[in-house]
C-alpha cells in the first residue's frame, strides 16, 4: 500500500480597511447599489490615471511587520493581463516581480490536537480587486463596485501537510488582520478569501507533485472540506495509474466536491510587465519604523501575556480574543483592577451570549455596559457579597436598567445573608417539608443531599451560603440518623 502526504500552500486575499479604493477616490464601501461607486479609473476609461492610496501602503506594511516579513523599501506595480467582463481595463494592477513584503513566517498553535508549527510566508503583495460577474443562465450581469478595491495577497510557502494545519493557519492570519485593523476580514462580504494549492507525494519523497489550485473558498469549514476531498481525489487518480493534471478547480459546497474549471495558467500567460502609469514605490525607512513602533500588540503575544501574567487558560484566551470588542472591553475592565479570571469567564459565558442575541452585527458595546459598572459587579462576586445565582439575576437588572451594580444590590436586597441562625431556620424548614429525601439520606443515598441544599437555597432566594447550608444540613441529618 502506497502512503501519501499532502503538500498545501495558501494564497489569501484580504481587503484593506481603507475608505477609498487603491488607485482612486471611489468609496470602497460594501453593499452599495450596483455600479454606483465606479469612477473613471475603476471603469478603465482610457486616459484615466491611477493614484496610489497611501493608507493601503501603510496597512500592507503593518501586516508585513506582524508576519515577520522583510519590508522591501523599493517595490513596484505590474500589469497582469487577462480578459473577463468584470475587468474593464483588460489587465489588473498588481505586484509581481517586486512585492512590498518579502519572506516571513506565521506561528500556528492548536492545543486540542497539539499542533505547533511555523509556516513560512513567501511574500505579500498589493493589488486591485476586479469587479463581480453574476451569471443567470445565458445572461451575465457585471457589477464594477469592487473594481479597484485595495487587496493584499498573502502567499504562504507549501509547508502545510493537513487540512487541519491549513485551517489553523487561516484562523491565525484572520485574527491578526482583524486585531491590527488591517482588514475587517468579513468572509460573507468577500473581504477574506482563499485559493488553496494542493499536491500529493509519496512519504519520503522531497520533490513536489503536480498541484491543483482550488479558487475562492470563503469559509474555514469549506477550506477543510475542499482540501479533504481534493487530497482523496488525487490519491485515487494516482492509485488508479493516472496522473494529476495541473488545473484550476472550483469548490461545489452543495455537492461537497471540487470540479475542474480550466487548465492552470502559467505566469507567462499573464504577460506581466511594469505598469507605466505608476512609478517605482520607494518607502522611507523611518516611516516604516514609525509604523512598527505604533503597531498594536500581536495576538500571539497577547495570548502569552494573558496566560502568564493574568492566569487565563488557553481556552479562555481563545474565546476572549475571538472578537476584538470582547478583548477591548476585558482590557478596559482589568485596567480598573477587575479580577481577570472572573472578568474573562463572565464576558465569555454571559455577555457574549447576550451580544449574539442582539444580532450578527452587534458588539459587546451595544449592551451599554460600562467597564466600571462591570468591574463593580465582578467585585461583588469576588468579595462574596452576592452569590452566583444572584449574580445572574443582577447582570440582567444591570443591562436592563443601566444602574450601578452596588446601588442595585442595595435597592433589590440582593446582598448575601451570612447569619447562621437564619441558615438554621432554612435547614429546619427543608427537613420538615421533605421527609422522603431525608429518609433516603438516612438510608445511605448521599446524592440526595444536593437536592436538599438546593431547596434551602430556594428558600433563601439565592442569598444564602450554600457551603454553610450544606454543613448545617449534614450535621442535622447525621444527628437524626445517629442520635446519642
Amino acid at each position: 500500500m502506497n502512503l501519501f502526504e499532502a503538500v498545501i500552500g495558501l494564497e489569501v486575499h484580504a481587503q484593506l480597511q481603507t475608505d477609498s479604493k487603491i488607485f482612486s477616490s471611489d468609496p470602497s464601501r460594501f453593499g452599495e447599489e450596483p455600479n454606483s461607486v465606479v469612477g473613471v479609473v475603476s471603469a478603465g476609461v482610457p486616459g484615466a490615471l491611477p493614484s496610489l492610496n497611501k493608507k493601503a501602503v501603510e496597512l500592507a506594511v503593518k501586516l508585513g511587520i506582524a508576519l515577520n516579513c522583510k519590508i522591501n523599501l523599493r517595490n513596484r506595480f505590474d500589469r497582469k493581463h487577462y480578459f473577463y467582463p468584470d475587468l474593464p481595463k483588460g489587465y489588473q494592477i498588481t505586484q509581481f516581480a517586486e512585492p512590498i513584503c518579502g519572506e516571513g513566517f506565521l506561528e500556528i498553535s492548536e492545543a486540542e490536537k497539539k499542533v505547533k508549527k511555523r509556516i513560512g510566508i513567501d511574500h505579500i503583495h498589493m493589488e486591485e480587486d476586479a469587479g463581480k460577474s453574476i451569471h443567470r443562465g445565458a445572461l451575465t450581469l457585471v457589477n464594477l463596485n469592487r473594481a479597484g478595491v485595495p487587496l493584499v495577497e498573502i502567499v504562504s510557502k507549501p509547508e502545510m501537510r493537513t487540512p487541519f494545519e491549513a485551517v489553523a493557519y487561516l484562523k491565525s492570519l484572520h485574527e491578526i488582520l482583524v486585531f491590527l485593523e488591517v482588514s475587517d476580514a468579513n468572509m460573507e462580504e468577500g473581504n477574506f478569501r482563499c485559493d488553496a494549492n494542493v499536491s500529493i507525494r509519496r512519504l519520503g519523497e522531497t520533490e513536489l507533485g503536480t498541484r491543483t489550485e482550488i479558487k475562492n473558498i470563503n469559509s474555514f469549514r469549506f477550506v477543510e472540506k475542499a482540501l479533504d476531498f481534493e487530497i482523496a481525489r488525487q490519491i485515487a487518480v494516482v492509485d488508479a495509474g493516472g496522473r494529476v493534471s495541473r488545473e484550476t478547480r472550483g469548490w461545489d459546497a452543495a455537492a461537497a466536491k471540487t470540479f475542474s474549471m480550466r487548465s492552470k495558467e502559467l505566469a507567462e500567460d499573464y504577460r506581466y510587465f511594469p505598469d507605466p502609469d505608476l512609478p517605482e514605490l520607494v518607502l522611507d525607512s523611518k516611516w516604516v519604523e514609525k509604523i512598527r513602533e505604533n503597531s498594536a500588540e500581536n495576538p500571539e503575544a497577547i495570548r502569552k501575556r494573558l496566560a502568564q501574567k493574568l492566569g487565563l487558560s488557553e481556552s479562555e484566551c481563545t474565546t476572549l480574543m475571538s472578537r476584538k470588542d470582547s478583548f477591548e472591553f476585558f482590557e478596559s475592565a482589568v485596567a480598573l483592577g477587575t479580577d481577570p479570571v472572573l472578568a474573562s469567564r463572565w464576558i465569555n459565558e454571559e455577555l457574549l451570549r447576550r451580544v449574539k442575541e442582539l444580532g450578527p452585527e452587534a458588539t459587546l458595546f451595544d449592551l451599554n455596559l460600562k467597564p466600571q459598572n462591570f468591574s463593580d459587579f465582578i467585585g461583588l462576586i469576588k468579595s462574596g457579597k452576592i452569590t452566583g445565582k444572584i449574580a445572574k439575576t443582577l447582570i440582567k437588572e444591570i443591562l436592563a436598567s443601566q444602574k450601578n451594580a452596588n446601588d442595585l444590590v442595595r435597592e433589590l436586597g440582593f446582598e448575601r445573608i451570612i447569619d447562621p441562625k437564619i441558615h438554621n431556620q432554612w435547614v429546619d424548614e427543608v427537613v420538615e417539608k421533605n421527609p422522603g429525601p431525608v429518609a433516603e439520606f438516612s438510608a445511605g443515598k448521599e446524592k440526595v443531599l444536593a437536592f436538599l441544599v438546593g431547596a434551602a437555597m430556594g428558600l433563601s432566594r439565592g442569598k444564602g451560603d450554600p457551603a454553610m447550608i450544606e454543613t448545617i444540613l449534614r450535621d442535622k441529618l447525621l444527628a437524626r440518623k445517629n442520635p446519642l
